[in-house]
Order: structure tokens, then C-alpha cells, then sequence
């Protein structure tokens, strides 16, 4: 792959539409990384590391409402019908500064937000929740993006949801080094990946819905400072990434689902060697492991992966998905097994502009 590839094609600047539209409604889907993001380079303007891979789901949707609110002083949050406050409410009012300051407008928002994701628990709750609200502030404040710019804004709320913009199959490219703001924010966005001909499904074993002990940010920091094994872990998923698009390209699900499976246990790797160490995984992963270990044996391509939680997620053919889901509820019968199929892009709700 060349390296001018990972620069974004050249785009006139966002246009405000005058007036804009005054509120807007969007719904966007969790993604699954197959090849992981974990560490950032530039926390500020949300930089990662490596690049990363994912398939977008066709369940656990966000949908979000924006509208903006002259009159306010300030922004407001409400989550599944409860008002927020705090952290969660700083974050998306700061995620709306960088509409505005686009925009070139002042109004502050009312936000209306509804996850069905569990929050908190590694299901990829921020990346639906900043895709939907990019989208939709993004048209509420009248700026005409496409889908690359839409990729960027929401990279800037949470990594992941640069890639909750697409349907099926993302990278989110990382971008070259570069001593440049503007042209390091040009060059992280992400794109599309064709995977015509493959067929896939992925079973989603919850073994704890709760929020998580250490947070995914936290554990990032932990593990980019002190693990010995986060760089070899960082130059072998950039090899990982090139055969995991090699293997899409030819619609080979066992050596999509080897890599994915690979670069994963790499990851939790990483936690376990940071100082202290970061463990999400719980016994409830490791029988979910042996079960999908068993089901090789038996002759099913199942493959697992993991993100920061202790939840695991199975690829397998979608031919073989319910016979992996009655698997890994014999095995975890006290959580949850779902089955998910590579879902769509995000999107304004029929109606909004």
C-alpha cells in the first residue's frame, strides 16, 4: 500500500447551509474491530497508533436527535429519557464546539439520545452513539459533509465511530506522523473495505453487561506507558492489517477470522503486561475461548475476538451462526448469546436532510 494512500483525497471545506436546519435526527450502528485500535498518538485530536479494521453491525443501533436551542445557554443531554450530567455531558458538548466552530454558528444543542447497546461493557456503545450524533449535528447546523468528512467529525468524539459511518467493512487509517494539526486531522479517517462474496456472522457471547472496572481510555494510557510488548504488538497488527485485507478481498473467512482471533489475544497481551496490569478478561472469557476451540475441533470455522471487556465476539459463516450461538449459551448460561450480520451506515432518519 502506498503511503500517499492513507492521505484524504482533496475536498472543498464543509458548507454551512444558511440557517441550517435547526434539528435532525440520525442512527448509526456498533462495529466490531477484527484488526484493533488501542493506543492514540495525539489524545486531543483522537489519533491512533495503527490503523484498524471492523464490521459494522446490524444490531444494537443508536439513534439520536438533535436540536439546536437559541434561547439555552447551554447544551443538554438526555440518555434513554434521563438527563446527563458530568463527564458524559462535557464530552458531547465539547464533540458539539467542533460542529459549531465549523459551522460558524453560535446556538448551543438539545440532545436526545437512545442506546440499545449495553454502555460501558466493550460492544462499541461510543462508536454508535458519536457516529449518530455526528450525522445529525453535522445536518442540524447545516454543514454539507460527505461521508469522509462525517468519519472525521466523529473520530473526534470516539475513535471507533470514524468507522460506525460505513457499512460492513472499515478502516479507519491512522495517518502518518506529522508535526502538522490540520494535515494529521486530513489524514485519520475511514474508508470502506469490499468484502464481496463473504457471508459472515458474528455471535456475541455477553458474559458481563456492567460497566467496566478500568475504562477503555485508562487502560490505553496504562498500556502505551509501561507494556513491554505494545510496540512489537503495534509493528505485527500493521502485517496483520495486510493479510486481513488480502483475505477479505478473497472472501476467506477462515483467514479473516485466524488474523482477527490473533490480533486480539495480542491486544489483551499488551493489558496483561502493562504495569499494573489491565485484565478484562473473566472466567466466563476463557470458557467462551475453550468453546470456541472445541467447535474448530468439531469442524466449524468459528474465530473469537475481543475488545476492552470480557466479552467475546465469534465470526463464523453465517450458515453455522446458530449452532455457534447454542454453543456459547451452553457455556455461559448466565449471559447472553446475539447474533449479529454486517449492518448498515449510518444515516438521517427518513424526513431530515
Amino acid at each position: 500500500m502506498r503511503a500517499d494512500h492513507h492521505l484524504a483525497p482533496p475536498a472543498a471545506a464543509p458548507r454551512p447551509h444558511p440557517g441550517g436546519q435547526e434539528h435532525a435526527t440520525a442512527v448509526a450502528h456498533p462495529n466490531i474491530a477484527l484488526i484493533k485500535y488501542w493506543g492514540k498518538r495525539d489524545e486531543r485530536l483522537v489519533l491512533p497508533r495503527v490503523d484498524s479494521l471492523s464490521m459494522t453491525l446490524d444490531i444494537f443501533p443508536t439513534t439520536t436527535r438533535v436540536r439546536l436551542t437559541p434561547e439555552a445557554g447551554h447544551d443538554t443531554l438526555t440518555l434513554g429519557g434521563r438527563p446527563a450530567q458530568g463527564e458524559t455531558l462535557r464530552r458531547v458538548s465539547a464533540f458539539l464546539d467542533l460542529v459549531r466552530q465549523q459551522a460558524g454558528r453560535p446556538e448551543h444543542a438539545a440532545v436526545d439520545s437512545h442506546n440499545t447497546v449495553p454502555t460501558g461493557a466493550g460492544l462499541a456503545s461510543s462508536a454508535s452513539g458519536f457516529a449518530a450524533l455526528a450525522v445529525a449535528a453535522a445536518a442540524a447546523y447545516g454543514l454539507r459533509l460527505d461521508a469522509t468528512a462525517h468519519s472525521r467529525l466523529a473520530r473526534r468524539g470516539s475513535g471507533s465511530a470514524s468507522r460506525s459511518i460505513f457499512a460492513g467493512f472499515a478502516q479507519w487509517h491512522a495517518g502518518p506522523p506529522t508535526a502538522d494539526e490540520d494535515e494529521a486531522d486530513l489524514a485519520s479517517y475511514a474508508e470502506p473495505v469490499p468484502a464481496a462474496g463473504l457471508d459472515p456472522a458474528l455471535v456475541i457471547a455477553v458474559v458481563n453487561a456492567g460497566p467496566k472496572a478500568v475504562s477503555s481510555r485508562e487502560a490505553m494510557r496504562r498500556t502505551l506507558d509501561t507494556s513491554p510488548l505494545y510496540e512489537p504488538w503495534a509493528r505485527s497488527s500493521a502485517d496483520d492489517l495486510r493479510e486481513m485485507r488480502a483475505a477479505l478481498r478473497r472472501a476467506d473467512l477462515e483467514a479473516v477470522g485466524e488474523i482477527a482471533e490473533r490480533n486480539a489475544l495480542g491486544m489483551h497481551a499488551t493489558m496483561l503486561a502493562a504495569r499494573p496490569a489491565v485484565r478484562y478478561l473473566a472466567p466466563a472469557t476463557l470458557t467462551v475461548l475453550d468453546g470456541v476451540l472445541q467447535l474448530r475441533k468439531d469442524g466449524v470455522r468459528a474465530y473469537a475476538t475481543m475488545d476492552a471487556g470480557p466479552n467475546v465476539k465469534v465470526l463464523c459463516p453465517r450458515a453455522d451462526a446458530e449452532r455457534v450461538a447454542r454453543t456459547l449459551r451452553a457455556a455461559v448460561p448466565d449471559g447472553s448469546v446475539l447474533v449479529a450480520r454486517p449492518g448498515p451506515a449510518a444515516r438521517l432518519l427518513p424526513g431530515e436532510r
